[in-house]
């Protein structure tokens, strides 16, 4: 790295181009199969949704289809053939129960040799949300807020959420396969492991939980279920009620999970990005969990090392790492920001301003928890800015109040919606 590389500007490039590795109206042409003959219908949900249905059009010109995917409000695209619904995310709401309705009903209306195209990405688990007639729209609602709250990782939370759902869980492919069509589901990967049957609850992919599964995870998180999800689990653990399709079903023999986009490839494309600016990147990997300040002073433990002994890696250096991180609020609390700024504001207590040291952390779907941002970054004057603003770290750590912190500072990173989401990206450069 040269004494004229900008570090904010070199780290906001590497984001960009992780966010980029993961867009999939650069990406998802080629994985689609040769333009098929017989009849097409494309259902999807996710924050990628609609880049994915724009993805599928430009792909396929000629080819007749049509079809409906769910994306977050604000995350809409213009489309001609396949229509774009917006519902809520995180906690599901009714628009999206509805669309979601629709994405069944479609799927049972094809015959054999038909294919039904599923656009699968993260956020999908709440927008594509049909509860079972026995569990309200407003319950599915008041127990996804406790989960949120609760700091359960996504893959325990959609343990819960396929054995209350009519699609996720493998039951949306299993509806067009035992018709006789093929199932054909492209999926950008939002979880640790990029296992298809976590990701938006895996509505194409066998499901390996259990009720009894989904019980253990309200038990562990200390969740109290509305009544009406408490017996329908019960009845689903002593086996009154049909549990998800599993591996081995027959009907899997149809269906073609394929994942796309993955966290590691976009932390590849970041890493590129410091390599050629002459900086040694790092990838501590794309499974990073953990409550989110935690982390960050494991993160702060090893730059220390580093500025210290130049050891376990030499400066200049940048540490990237992609997965995502829980913050568990406590009762009646507040606070504004999401994991990545709260990681961020940990770091920067536990650093204190050290010199050569900067920091990024950002969502690659553009917003980061309760607010309109990414993410954020800091250097070595953000707590001394912050501070001068009338803001204290620690007492922002404290309330939870991470974006508060990061607007005093003018450390804030604004994208947009990038209508993708491969999961949270982190890069922390250490110079020389």
């Amino acid at each position: 790295m040269t004494t004229k590389t900008d570090p904010v500007a070199l780290m906001r490039a590497s984001f960009d181009a992780a966010v980029q590795a993961a867009d999939p109206r650069a990406i998802l042409g080629p994985h689609l199969p040769a333009a098929p003959a017989g009849r097409v219908v494309v259902v999807g949900a996710g924050k990628a949704a609609a880049s994915m249905a724009v993805a599928v059009e430009r792909a396929w010109p000629d080819v007749a289809m049509d079809g409906i995917v769910i994306t977050r409000y604000a995350h809409g695209l213009p489309t001609r053939r396949i229509r774009v619904v917006e519902a809520g995310h995180p906690v599901p709401d009714e628009s999206g129960e509805a669309a979601a309705r629709e994405v069944l009903q479609r799927a049972q209306r094809l015959d054999a040799g038909d294919l039904l195209l599923v656009l699968v990405s993260g956020g999908g688990s709440s927008l594509l949300n049909l509860p079972v007639p026995a569990v309200p729209m407003a319950d599915m609602k008041a127990m996804t807020r406790q989960l949120l709250a609760s700091g359960a990782p996504i893959e325990q939370m959609n343990v819960v959420r396929k054995h209350l759902s009519q699609v996720a869980g493998g039951r949306l492919a299993a509806e067009a396969a035992g018709r006789g069509a093929r199932v054909l589901a492209l999926i950008v990967s939002d979880v640790t492991g990029d296992a298809p049957s976590d990701i938006a609850s895996g509505p194409c992919a066998p499901d390996p939980s259990t009720y009894a599964d989904a019980q253990d995870v309200l038990r562990r998180w200390g969740v109290e279920p509305p009544a009406s999800v408490a017996d329908w689990l019960a009845r689903g653990t002593r086996g009154e009620i049909a549990e998800t399709p599993k591996a081995g079903n027959p009907l899997f023999a149809a269906v073609d999970n394929r994942v796309i986009a993955t966290a590691h490839g976009s932390l590849e494309a970041a890493a590129a990005v410091f390599r050629a600016a002459g900086v040694t990147p790092v990838i501590l990997g794309d499974t990073v969990t953990g409550e989110a300040r935690e982390v960050a002073k494991v993160y702060a433990a090893l730059v220390r090392e580093i500025r210290a002994h130049a050891t376990p890696f030499r400066p200049p250096v940048a540490l990237i790492s992609g997965g995502e991180c829980t913050v568990t609020l406590p009762a009646g609390a507040g606070g504004r920001g999401g994991r990545c700024t709260e990681f961020l504001l940990s770091l920067a207590v536990e650093l204190d301003g050290m010199p050569n040291v900067c920091a990024l952390a950002a969502d690659t779907d553009g917003i980061d928890g309760s607010e309109s941002n990414a993410g954020a970054w800091l250097d070595p004057a953000t707590m001394s800015r912050a501070c001068a603003r009338g803001v204290a770290g620690r007492l922002a750590l404290e309330t939870h109040d991470a974006y508060g912190f990061f607007a005093a500072a003018g450390c804030l990173v604004e994208t947009g919606p990038t209508r993708t989401n491969v999961n949270d990206y982190r890069a922390i450069l250490i110079g020389g």
